[in-house]
């Protein structure tokens, strides 16, 4: 395991995936991570995940996933430079999100286009 506990999250969520599970448990977690998951909960992406402090653990139920994966290194894009990494990581214009960090919060890549803001690229789902 690394030190971006992102990165580990959304590996696991694609082990899991393709060794034909349809949850999973991390154990290692953030609010990043977990403002990640919502973004992905409300696009279809994950179907639900439940957050036990008690035993510090993740429950995370898959959706309709093909893949997902964080972004290395995190790059900033501007508004205008955003569609350059939907061309780079997404297979269509219209298929998949790209997570923005911005000031404003987590946003995807249709939300930082209608607020114009650029921010960091952090992962993206399809």
């Amino acid at each position: 395991m690394s030190h971006d506990i992102v990165s580990d999250a959304l590996n696991m969520i694609m082990n899991a995936k393709r060794a034909g599970k349809k949850d999973l448990v991390v154990t290692r977690y953030s609010k990043l991570l977990l403002s990640i998951l919502e973004i992905a909960k409300r696009e279809g992406y994950v179907l639900n995940y439940d957050l036990n402090e008690r035993d510090k653990r993740l429950k995370i139920k898959i959706g309709k996933l093909n893949t997902c994966q964080a972004v290395k290194p995190r790059f900033f894009a501007a508004v205008d430079e955003i569609e350059k990494y939907v061309r780079r990581f997404l297979p269509s214009r219209n298929f998949g999100i790209i997570i923005v960090s911005t000031n404003k919060g987590l946003l995807t890549q249709h939300e930082a286009y209608e607020n114009k803001i650029g921010g960091s690229i952090i992962a993206y789902f399809y």
